[in-house]
């Protein structure tokens, strides 16, 4: 499991969300934020919000299916990262490593949904809260593989 930021922030609500770290031979899921979202056209790996008394995994596959038509297998969860956007709004978001096991994407919020190497992750314009998971990805992914 890779190490995130785990600072704490003491104003406001911070609202948990999660996303799906999605791999198949090599390739990782990446959605672009559609013109009618906030953060428009940014990247990030697919989710959404936790319900109140919902599992992250639950809420994790329950977003895939409404968002990208998908039915997904969590396979690793890694630690989350706590990122607060510049008018205030504070997220939690929970990464976990995950796997198709139904169902293509097709992006239905999303303005676009394409499916890269490691190497080109970081040529993508990413929502701030997902580039400290990105760049913790990257160097879990590269050590996994040298193993």
């Amino acid at each position: 499991m890779f190490k995130g930021n785990a600072s704490l922030y003491s104003m406001g609500e911070t609202i948990k969300v999660c996303c799906a770290i999605l791999v198949d031979n090599d390739k990782i899921l990446c959605a672009q934020r559609s013109a009618t979202m906030s953060l428009p056209h940014k990247w990030e790996f697919p989710g959404g919000k936790i319900e109140p008394g919902e599992k992250p995994e639950h809420a994790l596959k329950r977003e895939l299916s409404e968002e990208l038509g998908i039915e997904i297998e969590v396979l690793q969860g890694f630690r989350s990262n706590f990122h607060r956007y510049s008018e205030g709004k504070q997220i939690e978001l929970i990464p976990f490593l995950a796997r198709i096991v139904d169902g293509n994407p097709d992006p239905v919020e999303h303005q676009a949904v394409i499916w890269l190497g490691v190497n080109e992750l970081v040529g993508l314009d990413w929502a701030d809260a997902d580039v400290p998971i990105v760049d913790e990805f990257i160097k879990w992914y590269r050590h996994r593989r040298v193993d």
